[in-house]
């Protein structure tokens, strides 16, 4: 600090870095979320259907970043919606992770957001969660999903 007060900077602006460092550190946290891809989901087939990328693995439980298109939501008021790898006029729901399309991801939202147009490329960030799993509510089964999620235009 010492090196900085030499350099001309006043005690008060030394202050206000060194309370602004926090900050600093939580946006550079939120923007560090890992990018993938729908080309990077899954590794292979294998005769039990698809097989996760080891990417997907190493990234279950953080925080990752895709682009793609909303699918068309069931209702306005849904908390949660289907990522498409391309526009879609309808919503690919399945009836069990065996029909499951390897280029959607379920999106969970952390608080409601405005739909988007399903034409619209966006980018979604939140918790990566991988492997077979049914919503109580709506009986949807997934085998990606994305939660505490918030989206934007990309």
């Amino acid at each position: 600090m010492e090196k900085l007060f030499s350099q001309g900077f006043s005690r008060r602006r030394v202050l206000g870095l060194a309370a602004a460092a926090p900050l600093f550190a939580a946006t550079r946290s939120a923007a560090a979320a890992d990018d993938l891809g729908f080309n990077e989901l899954y590794g292979k087939y294998s005769v039990l259907g698809l097989e996760f990328s080891d990417k997907v693995k190493k990234l279950a439980g953080r925080e990752v970043a895709i682009r793609g298109f909303m699918a068309p939501p069931l209702k306005a008021e849904a908390a949660f919606f289907v990522l498409t790898e391309v526009p879609m006029a309808l919503c690919p729901f399945c009836s069990s992770d065996a029909d499951w399309p390897d280029n959607i991801v379920v999106i969970y939202l952390h608080r409601k957001q405005t739909f988007t147009q399903a034409n619209e490329t966006i980018e979604v960030r939140g918790t990566l969660e991988v492997g077979s799993w049914r919503d109580p509510d709506t009986g949807f089964v997934s085998l990606l999903r994305i939660r505490d999620a918030a989206y934007q235009g990309a």
